[in-house]
């Protein structure tokens, strides 16, 4: 849409997620070409000029979009494997096949998970891809092609693993890069497709998989080369108590301190789950800013335990949700994280004080765009702010009864995509995806998935 052409979004509730969690019980939203012109109470302004459509969102909560700040999409090919094991069985379990994808299978699968995001309101995803198997083809640009397609802002996580079972790590030998292999490749993947600009849709990060498939070595030259190339740090932190004891067999100290003697505390670091943090931990998050993405219901799947967000958000660490792998959470939606993050964190200590859902709600929002670093760009609805919004329909049976729209939302059953905007794009239409085809989708995976299968089997 041209700069000067507008969108009147009217006749709506509205959960602005701003500094001051302004609401608007009934108001309307402008979009002028990528951004939010405009937003507030009652009607839009009379005499809009080049107002190209008008939306009665009557019934309607309109939100920013969620931001996935932690994903796997190779996964979604091998979901309903390993249903009981904890986090290291399961990789264990899981790595041989894994280690068997190639480019078709990672399109496929990054089709999958992007559309299952998308159409559930998801207007900023990321994908930490980690396995790079020799000759399996360009993983990490089928990745961003599939993202392009489905028309989402999109950052790649481009991880790495070179610690094999030959140096104590857990993924098979022939599943790892080398340490310069890793290092070049994503040196190159950044300077091919990253973008900086306010509205960029690709980014790069800088992300070697975890502390026991990586290397310190790849470590502390990977937070190297992200801040010589200005791009944001991720991995995955403190998930279980076996990688504590795994960090305190091999390096004599915790995953916290670990990350910090290799250079991977900072504002410009995000880590997956961080479930097992104690009250020094968290306060270096704090004095460093570094981010977590909150995973619950991965989290549970692998009982690896309660993360303590309220705690986090209480010292001033960024927070954001996460998917997490589909491997790990068969659903691959990001909006059922807004109402785990809630339930789940009432079962530890701070009980039913621990989160409400105004906090789920800029944990899915602004939390994630703080740790993807883009707090100035999305996460809450603005003036002046890139206009990726969502339109949720709460006025069918499932929510119609409930009299406050985010706890209709947060607590409520999957609520309805009637409209979904990126960028100022339309790109989900009454929970249908306009851009990419969703039976095609399912095919393709089914098809991927079984093929995997089968040549893991061999």
């Amino acid at each position: 849409m041209a700069a000067d052409q507008r969108i009147v979004i009217e006749n709506c509730s509205i959960a602005t997620v701003d500094a001051h969690d302004t609401e608007y019980p009934d108001g309307y939203v402008v979009i002028a070409g990528n951004r939010i012109e405009s937003l507030g109470a009652g009607r839009a302004p009379e005499g809009l000029e080049n107002v190209v459509r008008r939306i009665d969102a009557t019934g309607h909560l309109v939100t920013p979009g969620l931001v996935n700040t932690h994903h796997h999409y190779y996964q979604w090919i091998t979901r309903g494997l390993a249903t009981d094991h904890n986090l290291f069985d399961w990789l264990v379990a899981l790595y041989p096949t894994w280690a068997r994808i190639d480019e078709p299978m990672v399109y496929a699968a990054a089709q999958g998970s992007l559309a299952m995001m998308a159409r559930g309101g998801v207007t900023t995803a990321m994908d930490h891809h980690y396995v790079y198997p020799k000759d399996s083809g360009d993983l990490s640009g089928a990745i961003i092609r599939a993202a392009r397609e489905t028309g989402v802002r999109f950052t790649l996580a481009r991880g790495s693993m070179d610690r094999g079972e030959k140096d104590g790590g857990l993924p098979p030998d022939f599943a790892v890069e080398t340490l310069e292999g890793a290092l070049t490749a994503t040196e190159a993947t950044v300077k091919e497709y990253h973008d900086d600009s306010f509205d960029a849709m690709t980014q790069v990060a800088v992300a070697p998989c975890s502390p026991f498939s990586v290397s310190t070595e790849l470590l502390r030259e990977g937070a190297e080369l992200a801040r010589r190339l200005g791009v944001r740090l991720h991995t995955h932190g403190s998930e279980t108590v076996e990688e504590e004891k795994f960090c305190h067999e091999l390096f004599g100290m915790g995953p916290t301190d670990y990350f910090e003697s290799t250079g991977w505390l900072g504002e410009d670091v995000w880590m997956a789950h961080c479930v097992h943090m104690n009250d020094s931990d968290i306060a270096a998050f704090a004095r460093t800013r570094t981010g977590v993405a909150h995973c619950p219901s991965s989290n549970a799947r692998l009982a690896a335990g309660i993360a303590r967000v309220p705690d986090m958000l209480a010292a001033g660490v960024p927070v954001g949700l996460g998917v997490d792998g589909t491997a790990s959470n068969e659903s691959g939606e990001l909006h059922t994280e807004l109402r785990n993050a809630l339930l789940i964190n009432r079962l530890g200590a701070h009980k039913e004080a621990a989160l409400d859902a105004r906090q789920a709600l800029r944990l899915g929002t602004y939390g994630g765009a703080q740790v993807l670093g883009r707090a100035d760009q999305i996460g809450s609805l603005e003036p002046g702010k890139l206009a990726d919004l969502v339109l949720w329909r709460l006025d069918t049976l499932a929510h119609a009864s409930i009299a406050d729209p985010v706890a209709a939302l947060v607590l409520g059953a999957a609520a309805p995509v009637t409209a979904s905007f990126v960028n100022g794009r339309q790109i989900v239409e009454d929970n249908r995806l306009l851009y990419v085809d969703e039976d095609a989708i399912a095919r393709a995976t089914r098809a991927e998935a079984q093929r995997l299968a089968r040549i893991a089997a061999q």
